[in-house]
């Protein structure tokens, strides 16, 4: 059943359990957005640590008012549920934040296993290709003028190259690639599509990172920042957020670095 209530604007977002993905969400509805938190809500044997788990999913979703869905980015059919849930209790979809994200390495490119090669690919780069497919025809469905948004988390490492972790860059890599793309594609729409490239960000993707390069701190990850000190996830929210405003209709397509000064 539609909520008429309110005209506040929709947030879709992926991976909010913890991390960016929650400071994401957290920021969106502290803009006014109601916000649909999505996420695993469980582990992975092809991944070395723990997952966000459905209790954090619902605590972030439950203290800013949103709507918890337990889906892996990987499963079509569960993604399209959930996005299909919120258009029947909200009216609409208006913005979409694909932030969910893993990381795997440890091994140079030509020696990586398949199955460390698949988790990077289908999480990071395939989980964004099918939050857009779930998602987009959403947007569309919009009265026009559109203010939609999709905006995905790439990666400071989807604009270079880092040894061992070959397979989290060419997704990332491909994240951009795909992003530049969908903003062609949906050009007059009203749409809009862009990324945000954190730079080392304090979250699990970032100690999984220091285990990989067998750092005792994440904070060892600064001296790669001219801004001396690691990124918090509420940083990357605050670009999440610029993004999302109705009055960045004109931006489009970019790769937008968060990155303390990284890829300079």
């Amino acid at each position: 059943m539609t909520d008429a209530t309110t005209d506040r604007p929709v947030a879709f977002v992926t991976g909010a359990g913890r991390g960016i993905g929650a400071a994401t969400a957290r920021r969106l509805a502290a803009d006014g957005f109601r916000v649909a938190c999505v996420d695993i809500g469980d582990d992975d044997a092809a991944l070395p640590y723990s997952l966000s788990t459905v209790a954090e999913l619902e605590a972030v979703a439950s203290d800013i008012g949103g709507l918890a869905f337990v889906a892996d980015v990987r499963d079509q059919t569960a993604l399209d549920a959930a996005a299909a849930a919120v258009v029947d209790t909200w009216g609409g979809i208006d913005v979409v934040v694909a932030a969910a994200g893993i990381m795997s390495g440890g091994e140079v490119g030509w020696k990586m296993p398949d199955e460390q090669w698949n988790v990077n690919i289908d999480v990071n780069l395939s989980g964004v290709w099918r939050t857009a497919k779930a998602t987009i025809p959403h947007l569309l469905h919009q009265p026009t003028p559109r203010r939609g948004r999709f905006i995905a988390i790439a990666s400071a490492a989807g604009m270079q190259g880092h040894p061992t972790i070959s397979a989290y860059v060419a997704a990332k890599h491909g994240v951009i690639g795909l992003v530049r793309s969908l903003a062609v594609e949906l050009g007059t729409t009203g749409i809009t599509a862009n990324c945000v490239c954190p730079g080392s960000t304090d979250s699990g993707i970032l100690r999984a990172s220091a285990a990989v390069y067998a750092l005792e701190s994440v904070d060892e990850f600064a001296t790669h920042h001219p801004i001396g000190r690691i990124l918090q996830p509420e940083e990357i929210a605050a670009a999440v957020s610029w993004l999302a405003a109705a009055e960045q209709s004109g931006v489009t397509g970019i790769s937008l670095p968060v990155d303390g000064g990284m890829t300079i």
